[in-house]
């Protein structure tokens, strides 16, 4: 009977621990920084573009209004949080546009654990801006559906910065981006990361 009670209480006891780390390993909150950003692996041949500073008192544009969005944002991101913050001061992560942005819309906005980007049609402007003072830079990574090679914009300007990369893209594509940060010293790549939807190049959806 003794030795019953005691089966019993271990059993309860290793089902409180379970619960107690079940709790207490929920993810960190936005404004955290991730325990230990994983690397993401890049192929070998990606092209690394450094992102130009803006024009002084130059701003970026305004992501599309997003009661207008369509798409979802796929978010990547095993072991850290993910924040979605975007140019202009909007809360959500956007995947599209309206029909007929204006040409200073930024489309696609998407946003990760300390980088933000867009894509600005007019003029093919990939938009990479900087969030967090963590070491590592600001990067996006734009791919198409017409089989031209990953390119990575990046900021490496610091944070509360926006850095542009200006781009030629076939009118008729659609490009996808992928926001994340880039260790220059090591020249990796780390997760949290977010993948924007599909967004026409010439803008219109």
């Amino acid at each position: 009977m003794r030795e019953n009670w005691r089966s019993k209480l271990s059993v309860l006891a290793g089902a409180s621990a379970l619960a107690f780390s079940a709790v207490t390993a929920t993810p960190a909150l936005a404004d955290d920084a991730p325990v230990s950003p994983q690397e993401v692996q890049m192929p070998a041949d990606v092209k690394i573009v450094e992102g130009g500073a803006t024009d002084p008192g130059a701003s970026a544009p305004f992501p599309a209004d997003q009661a207008d969005q369509a798409g979802p944002v796929e978010s990547v991101a095993p072991a850290g949080p993910v924040e979605t913050p975007v140019p202009g001061g909007q809360a959500e992560a956007v995947g599209a546009a309206k029909a007929s942005p204006s040409s200073s819309t930024c489309l696609g906005s998407t946003a990760a654990y300390g980088s933000t980007g867009c894509f600005q049609h007019n003029g093919d402007i990939v938009w990479a801006g900087d969030t967090k003072k963590d070491g590592m830079s600001a990067a996006v990574g734009v791919y198409t559906d017409y089989g031209r090679a990953e390119e990575v914009c990046v900021n490496k300007l610091g944070v509360d910065t926006w850095a542009t990369c200006n781009k030629d893209y076939r009118e008729d594509g659609d490009v996808r981006l992928r926001v994340l940060r880039y260790d220059g010293d090591t020249g990796k790549f780390y997760q949290p990361e977010t993948w924007s939807g599909w967004i026409p190049v010439d803008g219109k959806y």
